[in-house]
């Protein structure tokens, strides 16, 4: 049987795409477009993962997200337009096992679907292999290769790239690079994280043979990793 994923987004162009891409991903998909909707379809289709918007009319999704983690502990990936959000939604704690910034690539979001419900069905602890794009990384054996061509890491740069690649498209700040990763604590010093990005990024470049920008920087909030790379300067 597919795993069924609910949508509960406003935007009709968003949910067409979203349906399209999670269908060729072999998901079942549902959607509503209205926050007062969603509990009413949690309830009929038992979805395996919700993606939910945070600004829906008639009731928002920090609204539905509460109500949802009173009657369940089912997945929710949220989606949201404002950067300066992100924050709130972490702070607040509502429960929601992960964020996605809008716009966003919809191979992200099934990259993201994929590894969240891997994570929270338990098999994310014995994954040993992650593979995003070109990039291909081991974690029993340290092995990183690009393009198929092998790229020598130090530990820290290989923990922030395997958590990079877990979360693909996730965008994360300095401070939760640190916190994910045990290596960088001796460091001490958020900056740290600049320039060990800035190292992996040219050693992805000088493997993959071109200027392709796997790890993309938004400005005042973080990295991300982008399964499909830009060309953009960062």
């Amino acid at each position: 049987m597919l795993q069924k994923i609910l949508i509960v987004e406003d935007d009709s162009k968003i949910v067409r795409t979203l349906c399209l891409y999670l269908e060729q991903a072999n998901f079942a998909v549902c959607a509503v477009y209205r926050g007062d909707h969603a509990l009413p379809a949690f309830y009929k289709e038992k979805p395996d993962l919700i993606i939910l918007d945070l600004n829906l009319p008639e009731v928002d999704g920090l609204e539905v997200c509460r109500s949802l983690r009173q009657k369940s502990s089912v997945p929710i990936i949220m989606l949201t337009a404002r950067v300066d959000e992100i924050d709130r939604l972490i702070g607040l704690e509502l429960g929601a096992d992960d964020y996605i910034l809008k716009p966003f690539s919809p191979r992200e979001v099934v990259a993201r679907v994929r590894a969240v419900l891997r994570r929270t069905s338990g098999e994310l602890a014995t994954e040993e292999n992650l593979q995003i794009g070109a990039i291909s990384l081991d974690l029993k054996t340290h092995q990183v290769s690009v393009a198929n061509t092998p790229i020598n890491l130090t530990r820290s740069e290989f923990e922030i790239l395997a958590t990079l690649m877990r979360n693909p498209g996730r965008v994360y700040n300095r401070s939760q690079l640190l916190d994910e990763n045990q290596s960088l604590i001796y460091e001490g010093y958020e900056r740290s994280i600049d320039q060990h990005i800035k190292n992996l990024r040219k050693k992805i470049r000088q493997a993959s043979g071109d200027d392709t920008e796997f790890i993309e920087t938004l400005y005042g909030v973080g990295y991300r990793l982008n399964p499909s790379g830009s060309t953009m300067e960062q």
